[in-house]
């Protein structure tokens, strides 16, 4: 079973949020297999870093999402995160689900291809 994912933790929550900008933490965290604590905090790195606002409305909050906001990437142009989005939307203009991350399976992982 694969014990990881081609997209981190803060990307995944990014998408989650730009799909649905009034996700609760608890919905967040069920829909991608980790705790509220977790998403609470990735949620917070993403707001302090500028990539998304959160917006206090009554007692929930909502996000939005800094699509202007850079990408840092050595070696590129920097891409925004609005051109990343970009490439995850379905060309009706939705983004797509976001699966959970796979479950710990216990074992060793799977082997890395060889360097070269």
């Amino acid at each position: 079973m694969v014990r990881w994912s081609f997209l981190s933790s803060h990307a995944r929550v990014l998408l989650c949020i730009a799909r649905d900008p009034a996700v609760r933490l608890r919905d967040l965290a069920a829909s991608l297999n980790m705790t509220e604590r977790s998403a609470h905090g990735i949620v917070t790195d993403l707001a302090d870093a500028g990539y998304v606002i959160k917006m206090k409305q009554g007692r929930r909050n909502s996000y939005q999402v800094q699509t202007q906001a850079p990408v840092s990437v050595p070696g590129t142009r920097e891409p925004s995160v609005g051109d990343l989005l970009a490439l995850f939307a379905r060309a009706s203009g939705s983004l797509p689900e976001v699966p959970p991350l796979p479950q710990a399976a216990s074992g060793p992982g799977p082997t890395p291809p060889p360097a070269g």
